[in-house]
């Protein structure tokens, strides 16, 4: 019996075991698997007490210094660049992960008796869910003080007026204006999801001030690659940085209502500038006839061009708006062009020393391969009926057409034309017709395209119809034009609106621009020159904005700065109403706004 009992003694424990897993009611449903409790969504937490060095430490060694940043969980860095010191040192901060802990260090000593700001706002999250950790901004100096005083402003689109995030504001002693292109700046600071920066504890003197989109993270200026905004005059701190002053305070980007509150010392606009210096940039030919060449910066200056074994009369082009890209078509109707063309060029060019000295080019443009390939296949097969007219096409826009009429685009310039044969005709509700008065007016920067204007008022209910009859225009490639009628009428939706400006105080030349609530697309747009209304008809219910942008040399573009030509971008504003900058269209509505544009641009 004793022998029995120490034979299957050691099976009793696994048996009861076994006995309670398979009576257990937790096991009952084996289908369901383990939840793994609520989400994470708390941000990590800095340990304050265990950071080494302490905030506001003095004396740091230049050399080898090491800065300990311990949470109270494991964490990762999600965004290197985040980890920006000011000011910057020729090497971005590096980093290694320590346990719970970032620790940051330099690979470049650093100044002696300066302040510097540490900051980790943005960079650091934790190591599961990935939840960012707000912010913090260490300070200390390499000397025996700290520097106490501040800056704040916000950086702004030039065109679009939102915020810019992730700018570099950069702050010099040195006044010269080549200084933001050579050196690193004395100061600097990152933007948040608003445009916001606040640059603490520096020096209290006077500083240039300017911000970038700094593409290689190098903290100084590119200018064929990078935008840039910078204040007019000098600026010079006037807060005292304190913990607990609201600028200085770090917010969760969501609260809206908390980050609008900060106040603003400057406001940057940031813009690209033209680049300065002046060649051409690329070149291609996308047809037996047809070719374009792209120059650098624009209003490109050309003194003479042709191309080799043509006469110089053969040749028809185009610029556009900024004259820097520039259309080429050979105005010659032999069967088949050379598989490569020489265009000698001579343009004003920016030589060794900057300057623009006129400037002999032999510009080649040849077929590529995919392109003498399509028209080696297109030759092989029978013509279509496209291959032998004049390509050309005729739109209009019910919303539109009683600004901007009839629309006409030829795929080639045209070397015959007769806009007296087109025919504009109207039809009223009765079924009436009577021929209608209309103007034609030449694109002023495509040469191959052509408004056609109604002279009389268009009225509801009539449609109109526009007839380009056969053959009255031919192409450079000698073919003769199909014809083709369109036809509109004013939108009958009666869920349309009406807005209308009632300006006053134009004392300029002013763009006036329509916008979707992004800003990102031009609805409408308009000149003006004096006081007066502007009316847009058949909007949709929605939410606009009204772009005016001040038109000072009057070329009808919004024009960019220029950093060594201190010259700001044309100012632009925004129409704003009650606290927004987005006009809320109703259905069935007719709106007025009275705008002020002496007031508006003050």
């Amino acid at each position: 019996m004793k022998r029995l009992f120490r034979k299957y003694f050691p099976l009793i424990p696994a048996g009861l075991i076994l006995g309670m897993l398979i009576f257990s009611p937790g096991c009952a449903n084996t289908t369901q698997a383990p939840t793994g409790g609520p989400k994470d969504t708390i941000p990590p937490l800095l340990r304050y007490d265990k950071m080494k060095p302490k905030q506001g430490a003095v004396h740091i060694p230049r050399h080898k210094s090491q800065f300990e940043f311990p949470f109270n969980e494991y964490v990762v860095v999600k965004e290197n660049k985040n980890i920006f010191l000011s000011p910057p040192t020729e090497k971005a901060p590096k980093f290694k992960i320590k346990g719970k802990s970032i620790v940051v260090y330099f690979e470049n000593d650093l100044d002696s008796n300066r302040t510097y700001t540490l900051d980790i706002t943005g960079a650091i999250g934790d190591n599961n869910e990935g939840n960012l950790f707000p912010g913090y901004t260490l300070v200390f100096s390499t000397g025996e003080k700290i520097d106490s005083m501040g800056i704040t402003g916000q950086v702004l689109g030039s065109t679009d007026m939102m915020p810019v995030k992730g700018a570099t504001v950069l702050l010099y002693r040195d006044q010269a204006d080549s200084a933001v292109f050579l050196r690193r700046p004395d100061a600097a600071a990152k933007t948040d999801d608003w445009g916001y920066f606040a640059i603490r504890n520096i020096r209290d003197t006077l500083y240039r001030a300017y911000a970038i989109k700094d593409e290689n993270n190098n903290n100084m200026y590119d200018p064929d690659n990078e935008r840039i905004a910078f204040l007019d005059s000098l600026v010079r701190p006037e807060r005292i940085v304190s913990d607990t002053l609201y600028e200085f305070l770090k917010f969760d980007m969501k609260d809206t209502a908390a980050c609008l509150a900060r106040k603003t010392d400057i406001e940057l606009s940031l813009f690209r500038e033209k680049p300065s210096k002046q060649f051409i940039v690329k070149k291609e030919r996308v047809g037996e006839r047809t070719a374009y060449i792209t120059f650098m910066a624009p209003y490109a200056k050309i003194n003479s061009m042709r191309v080799r074994g043509l006469p110089k009369e053969k040749l028809i082009t185009q610029f556009n708006k900024m004259q820097d890209s520039l259309e080429i078509w050979v105005n010659d109707q032999r069967k088949r062009m050379p598989d490569t063309l020489f265009l000698m060029i001579n343009y004003d060019k920016t030589d060794s020393l900057g300057n623009l000295v006129p400037t002999d080019e032999v510009v080649k443009l040849a077929f590529d391969k995919k392109l003498r390939g399509e028209m080696m296949r297109k030759a092989s097969q029978p013509s279509s009926h496209e291959d032998t007219i004049a390509v050309f096409s005729a739109e209009v826009d019910p919303q539109t057409v009683e600004q901007y009429g009839f629309s006409i685009e030829f795929k080639y310039p045209l070397i015959e034309s007769a806009f007296d044969s087109l025919v504009l005709r109207s039809v009223n509700p009765r079924q009436q017709e009577k021929i209608e008065r209309y103007k034609v007016i030449p694109d002023s920067v495509n040469l191959r395209r052509f408004s056609v204007l109604p002279q009389d008022k268009l009225l509801p209910g009539f449609e109109y119809f526009l007839k380009v009859p056969y053959r009255k225009f031919r192409d450079i490639n000698g073919f003769y034009n199909d014809s083709t009628e369109v036809k509109v009428s004013l939108p009958k939706d009666e869920k349309l609106s009406t807005m209308t400006l009632a300006l006053s105080g134009v004392n300029n030349r002013y763009i006036i621009d329509l916008l979707t609530e992004k800003r990102d697309k031009i609805i409408r747009s308009f000149i003006v020159d004096n006081d007066g209304n502007v009316v847009l008809p058949y909007l949709k219910s929605g939410k606009y904005c009204i772009r005016f942008t001040e038109d000072v040399n009057r070329n009808g573009i919004v024009d960019t700065g220029s950093l060594l030509g201190h010259r700001q971008p044309e100012k632009v504003c925004f129409y704003k109403q009650n606290d927004s900058f987005l006009i809320e269209i109703p259905e069935m509505a007719e709106i007025e706004q009275e705008i002020n544009l002496a007031e508006l641009f003050q």
